[in-house]
C-alpha cells in the first residue's frame, strides 16, 4: 500500500479520493454516464471509479471481473442491510472489550445504520454472479461505510 495516497478522513477513516480521470469503460450496470471519476488504489494499482459512487477499487474490479447479469440481478437489499447489521454488532461488541475508541465505534455504527436504513443502496452494484463465498459484496459493504459515512 502506498501511504503517500492515503488521506485520514474527520472520522478516522481512510480514504483514497485522489486524481480525476476523464475517460472510463462502463458496464451495463450503470443507468448514467458518469462525467467524473477518481483514481482508487490497492494492491494491484490504480483503478478509476466513478466519483459520485461510494465504492473503492475492490468493488470496481469485481464489477470488471464479473461483467454479468445486470441492475435485475444485483444483490438482495435484505442481504446488503443484514451484513449493515453485523458489522453494527462487530463495532459494538468490539467497543465493549475496548477493541475499539468510542470514536471509530461511533463512525463504523452511524455508517452501519446507513447501510441498515437503506440510505446507501445505490452504492451497491455487484451482482450475484460472483465467487462463492461473498467476499466482494462483504468489501463493497466495507468501501461504501467508509466513503460514504456522515
Amino acid at each position: 500500500m502506498h501511504l503517500k495516497y492515503t488521506i485520514l478522513t474527520q472520522k478516522g477513516f481512510l480514504a483514497r479520493p485522489l486524481q480525476r480521470m476523464n475517460q472510463f469503460s462502463l458496464l451495463n450496470n450503470f443507468s448514467s454516464v458518469p462525467s467524473k471519476y477518481r483514481e482508487e488504489l490497492d494492491s494491484f494499482g490504480t483503478i478509476s471509479v466513478p466519483d459520485e459512487k461510494y465504492w473503492g477499487a475492490q468493488t470496481q474490479r469485481s464489477l470488471l471481473n464479473f461483467e454479468i447479469g445486470g441492475v435485475e440481478e444485483r444483490m438482495p437489499p435484505p442481504l446488503i442491510h443484514a451484513l449493515g447489521i453485523i458489522k453494527l454488532a462487530a463495532a459494538r461488541i468490539n467497543h465493549k472489550h475496548r477493541k475499539l475508541s468510542t470514536e471509530i465505534s461511533s463512525a463504523i455504527e452511524s455508517a452501519a445504520k446507513e447501510v441498515i436504513d437503506g440510505k446507501l443502496d445505490d452504492h451497491f452494484p455487484l451482482v450475484v454472479w460472483q465467487t462463492g463465498s461473498g467476499t466482494q459484496t462483504n468489501m463493497n459493504v466495507n468501501e461504501v461505510m467508509v466513503l460514504g459515512s456522515p
